[in-house]
């Protein structure tokens, strides 16, 4: 498995997988029918977006670079996707130790992570198990299609 920097040309691969985990809707607040155009210029939206492929096929992607513009861009964030077929394969947690070097070794002093739905235990047991605390969480923030309304979780990894 390798990671790589995404290109435009990648898109056609992480849509699918992209479409497939918001259209859940358990774990993304993106607006739910989406075209492959508006879901596209949400992920490559300026960010630093990565691909996670193995023998040629994309598995998962992050997106990652400042939380905010200015004088909050010294604390970093990311978004990932993970394809179904590739879950429990190992993809996100190298998603996110590639994520958590890349900020360190661009000099970020923390990373936020603005809303993990409390009820994504897979993602939130990983961010904690790469050193993220829950710092708060935003009672009935997202509506879950299973659960209903359910918290989010603002989590945080202090890199200095």
């Amino acid at each position: 498995m390798t990671i790589r920097l995404a290109t435009e040309a990648d898109w056609p691969a992480i849509w699918p997988f992209w479409r497939e985990i918001v259209e859940a809707g358990e774990t993304y607040a993106y607006p739910l029918g989406a075209t492959s155009d508006q879901a596209r210029g949400w992920w490559f939206d300026g960010s630093r977006v990565v691909v996670l492929e193995d023998d040629g096929r994309i598995l998962g992607s992050a997106k990652m670079g400042p939380n905010r513009p200015g004088r909050g861009a010294h604390v970093g964030t990311a978004s990932f996707m993970v394809d179904a077929a590739a879950r429990g394969r190992g993809v996100g947690r190298r998603l996110g130790e590639h994520v958590v070097q890349w900020h360190r070794d661009e000099g970020f002093a923390a990373i936020q992570f603005n809303a993990v739905v409390e009820t994504n235990t897979a993602a939130v047991r990983l961010w904690e198990q790469l050193g993220f605390r829950v710092l708060a969480t935003v009672p009935e923030a997202f509506d879950s299609t299973t659960h209903g309304r359910v918290g989010l979780h603002l989590m945080h990894l202090d890199l200095s």
